[in-house]
């Protein structure tokens, strides 16, 4: 029962590593010992995280656009380069759009679809082979899909295509999860309640101190909030788990309370 969480000498890829939550649980696996990949569009910011990341671990950056098949595809062939197995797949590169149900473009809905959706299972499968390198009964490789809690309730602002991406992001996971089950790699979602990230800074803005009311727990996540669960996917404690969507979000979807 010793060294339950610990990932130390694995190899993960985080998308949309940069920033947001997808730094949070990059940073949490760098710290712990896995070399980490991250990825997203910004070359610069994206080689500014590694470089600060890799103060405390191994970091690297490699930018990438995951809103094209083009950008999936290099992304996956320069891991190929480096790699011979891959431990741990984490699929957090995302977007959302807000507007009005009137005015909501055609052009916003897709890209939040491609994005969100797309990018995760094309991503997934190019770099099948290198999971299943990975992976064993004992060990299973480990897929790990961001979704949200807009998944799983539904928010109070005009953001029409990303709730329901991201319920397809945990279905898809379900999905991947007992199709992939027979060659040892899991499948998982964390769907994240309100965390400081760009993406929030405009809500947390206009709406901070409601969300925070809502809160059962009373506040908004931390960093470590986001590290825990990713370790604990990825670590021998949650070997055995498969086909779950974790909310990580002080209970609001528990509560049943919409923002």
């Amino acid at each position: 029962m010793k060294n339950l969480f610990d990932v130390s000498g694995k190899i993960a890829l985080v998308t949309g590593g940069s920033r947001g939550i997808g730094e949070m649980i990059a940073e949490g696996y760098v710290a712990n010992g896995v070399r980490t990949y991250i990825s997203a569009r910004k070359a610069d910011a994206c080689d500014a995280t590694a470089k600060r990341l890799s103060e405390q671990g191994e970091c690297i950056s490699i930018p990438a656009d995951l809103s094209t098949m083009e950008g999936i595809q290099a992304l996956a062939d320069a891991i190929k380069s480096r790699e011979s197995r891959l431990d741990i797949l984490v699929n957090n590169a995302g977007a959302t759009w807000g507007a009005s149900i009137e005015e909501f473009p055609e052009a916003a809905w897709d890209k939040v679809m491609d994005i969100n959706l797309k990018g995760p299972f094309f991503l997934t499968q190019a770099l099948l082979p290198l999971l299943e390198a990975s992976a064993s009964a004992e060990d299973p490789a480990r897929i790990i899909n961001v979704g949200s809690i807009d998944g799983l309730n539904v928010n109070k602002m005009g953001t029409y295509s990303y709730g329901p991406s991201k319920a397809a992001v945990h279905h898809l996971t379900r999905t991947m999860a007992s199709h992939l089950a027979d060659r040892y790699i899991t499948a998982n979602a964390i769907a994240p309640g309100p965390f400081p990230s760009k993406m929030t800074a405009g809500v947390q803005k206009a709406f901070g101190d409601e969300i925070t009311r809502n809160v059962p727990l009373k506040r908004w996540g931390e960093p470590a909030d986001m590290a825990g669960v990713a370790i604990y996917l990825a670590s021998k404690a949650g070997a055995y788990v498969s086909g779950a969507v974790i909310p990580v979000d002080g209970g609001i979807v528990a509560s049943s309370r919409t923002l």
